[in-house]
């Protein structure tokens, strides 16, 4: 388990270059070379359900495909993320630099009554952002909120064509059963103890101070350059006008 001291040390080297200007932070490939020891991961509320929907709308076919085990269409995406329960289920994203979420997860708890202590997992990440880890991350989250939330089971419906996604299962240490085209990953999920808890809380305390910096390092440097903007047209127009 990450120790809290871990936990801080790594929130002080993702965010390390936000307030540094675009052109001298890290470059995408470096980036995916470097995945950080934490990923600030953060629960969605229902505030961010346009920016969920930019994001699963921005999946291609193939991704749509795998993502929801059809070819879902636009209709189809915006109804499901109307119909996204914030009450009951968890949604978790990872925003980057520009605030795109550029991955999500959502832990969908059973309706019935009688499987309260069950929960499935489903996960998109957009493809620029791949290649990083993201998704065992985000299961790792879910996970680790399943158990502190009194869940004992975690489901996993894939297709069986979608490797990455039985990939992070398997390297879990979940059973997967294969029926044709669609496989089903079972998880046991241990109870929760006191470092479990700690752990989930000191993490989504990063990931909302770490959201938080994003919006105000964005905030910064869309003024500097209207700043800079005006300043440019100032100094056209003083050209312009000399003789």
């Amino acid at each position: 388990m990450r120790t809290a001291t871990n936990l801080i040390k790594a929130s002080l080297e993702v965010g390390r270059d936000f307030l540094r200007p675009p052109q001298m932070r890290v470059g995408e490939d470096t980036m995916k070379r470097a995945t950080p020891l934490l990923v600030p991961i953060r629960s969605l509320g229902a505030n961010h359900r346009d920016r969920i929907a930019r994001h699963l709308l921005s999946l291609d076919q193939h991704d749509r495909y795998l993502r929801f085990g059809y070819l879902a269409q636009d209709e189809h995406i915006q109804r499901y993320v109307d119909g996204l329960d914030f009450e009951r289920d968890e949604i978790f994203g990872i925003y980057n630099r520009k605030l795109d979420l550029i991955a999500m997860a959502h832990l969908a708890h059973a309706a019935d009554k009688n499987h309260q202590a069950c929960a499935e997992f489903g996960v998109s990440v957009l493809p620029t952002a791949r290649g990083r880890g993201y998704g065992a991350r985000l299961f790792e989250r879910a996970a680790m909120h399943a158990t502190n939330d009194g869940i004992n089971l975690l489901f996993i419906h894939a297709l069986s064509e979608n490797a990455a996604m039985l990939k992070i299962a398997r390297n879990a240490g979940a059973k997967v059963e294969r029926d044709g085209t669609e496989s089903e990953a079972y998880l046991h999920l241990p109870p929760a103890t006191f470092d479990s808890q700690v752990t989930e809380l000191i993490e989504e305390q990063v990931a909302q101070t770490d959201y938080r910096i994003k919006v105000q390092a964005k905030q910064f440097w869309s003024f500097l350059a209207d700043v800079q903007e005006v300043r440019r047209n100032a100094i056209d127009a003083q050209n312009r006008s000399s003789p």
